[in-house]
């Protein structure tokens, strides 16, 4: 058996018995394919990690940056009291389409919106409204962009507020100083900016599974 086969394995026992799909989930994975939208949704069990992160941190405010078809938006709106809310930012018109139908049919559209355009462009506009501080913000766009969209969430977080950055370890090419490509340069100047910024505190874990070799990154907001 081979180290990816084992993976899935893994991942569909822990599926099965921590975070099943149920049919809105399921009904939003199908809608996804139908609109051929890529495979690159979070796993249920990244999911159900996430829901659990914003139930730990009593998020009531959720910041969502790159939405695809809804899938994670689905998982984290859940975990939002009856008068929460979860904003989420598309770059794609037809991806927010999707994912603003699966939303609906999740029940969910009350309490999350989502909205189109290249999110350094509707971060402003956000931040114009003076929403309430986010508890909980959730990067998974474009990775050449992961050190703004860390500024960005700062700039619309609280003390205690948690940022998590997906996709960081790109199987193991952030280690790589002199790589030149854009998601390699953007998450590394991310990782960087977490570490160093004195308003942050944060840490990066590696995983395996149905998505392969990957890892996020997660900071807390000191001030």
């Amino acid at each position: 058996m081979n180290d990816s086969r084992l993976w899935d394995d893994v991942d569909d026992y822990f599926i099965s018995q921590l975070a099943p799909d149920d049919e809105a989930l399921q009904a939003a994975l199908r809608e996804n394919d139908a609109a051929g939208l890529p495979h690159i949704a979070v796993t249920a069990a990244q999911g159900k990690f996430l829901q659990l992160l914003a139930q730990v941190q009593g998020a009531r405010h959720i910041l969502e940056i790159g939405t695809l078809g809804g899938y994670s938006t689905i998982w984290l709106a859940r975990a939002l009291p009856e008068d929460g809310r979860l904003v989420s930012l598309e770059y794609d018109a037809k991806h927010a389409e999707v994912a603003t139908r699966n939303i609906a049919r999740a029940g969910l559209d009350r309490i999350a919106e989502v909205r189109v355009g290249p999110a350094l462009e509707t971060l402003p506009k956000l931040a114009d409204e003076n929403p309430a501080p986010f508890d909980l913000v959730f990067i998974d766009a474009d990775k050449a962009n992961n050190a703004h969209y860390v500024e960005w969430a700062l700039r619309l977080t609280r003390t205690g507020s948690v940022i998590v950055l997906d996709n960081v370890v790109r199987d193991g090419r952030v280690a790589d100083a002199s790589s030149t490509e854009p998601d390699i340069v953007g998450t590394r100047a991310a990782i960087e900016l977490i570490a160093s910024h004195p308003r942050l505190t944060g840490t990066a874990i590696q995983t395996v599974g149905s998505k392969g070799y990957d890892g996020f990154a997660l900071a807390r907001v000191l001030a």
